[in-house]
Parts: structure tokens; C-alpha cells; sequence
């Protein structure tokens, strides 16, 4: 069985370069630490009620982009000025993310299949 210090010591935010021709180059995205997930589907529990997310493509490609030391591109404040950039870019970039993060609509399915209480409706990001 694994110990509390082999798992810590595990590097388990998986990356993947993604080529943004929109933005001239790569970038890098990075699966969501289990904080930083929590965080973004508290910003966007409101989209079961009907209420929208502005920037929602923005809020996740924002906690997602990090450079080669791991470090996040983008600051919650930058959230505004990320969602003025290409839809199209940003699309080809949140897919990853949500891919990255378990939380396309066929992963957040499946997690309900799984869970003791489900929620109704489609998945928070579609």
C-alpha cells in the first residue's frame, strides 16, 4: 500500500502542449490541482440554476495555462481581458482543459453513475 509520502512525492498534473495558431504558438495546459478544481466548479454551480457564467471558457483555460516550471500564465484578474481572445482559441484550449480534467459532459456523466447522489441536468460546462 502506498504511504502518505509516496503519494505527496507523486507529480500527477499531467500537461499537454497544444499549438494555438490563433495566438502564433504552444501553450501548455495542465490538469486542475483538486483545490483549484473545487474553486472552479463553486464559480460555475450556478449554471444548474439557469444563471450564467460569464467567461466561462476564460475562468478555465485561465487556472489551466501554465508555463514550463508549472507556474499559472493568468491571474483571476486576467479572466476578463483571456475571454476578449479568439472564441475559436480559446475553444480548442478549454476542450483540452475540460479533457485534462475529467470534466467534459461524458466524464461528468459517468462520475454520477459512480455517485451515491446524483445531480440532475447536463454537465456544468456544456
Amino acid at each position: 500500500m502506498l504511504t502518505k509520502e509516496q503519494i505527496l512525492e507523486v507529480d500527477d498534473l499531467v500537461t499537454e502542449v497544444v499549438a494555438v495558431p490563433e495566438w502564433g504558438g504552444d501553450v501548455l495546459v495542465r490538469t486542475l490541482p483538486g483545490y483549484d478544481r473545487d474553486r472552479f466548479e463553486q464559480q460555475v454551480v450556478g449554471l444548474g440554476s439557469g444563471e450564467i457564467v460569464e467567461n466561462l471558457r476564460a475562468r478555465l483555460v485561465a487556472k489551466c495555462l501554465v508555463d514550463d516550471e508549472g507556474n499559472l500564465l493568468f491571474e483571476e484578474s486576467d479572466v476578463v481581458l483571456l475571454g476578449k481572445k479568439s472564441s475559436k482559441a480559446l475553444d480548442a484550449v478549454f476542450a483540452v482543459c475540460q479533457r485534462l480534467c475529467g470534466l467534459r459532459e461524458e466524464d461528468v456523466k459517468e462520475l454520477e453513475k459512480n455517485s451515491p447522489k446524483t445531480q440532475t441536468g447536463d454537465s456544468i460546462l456544456d
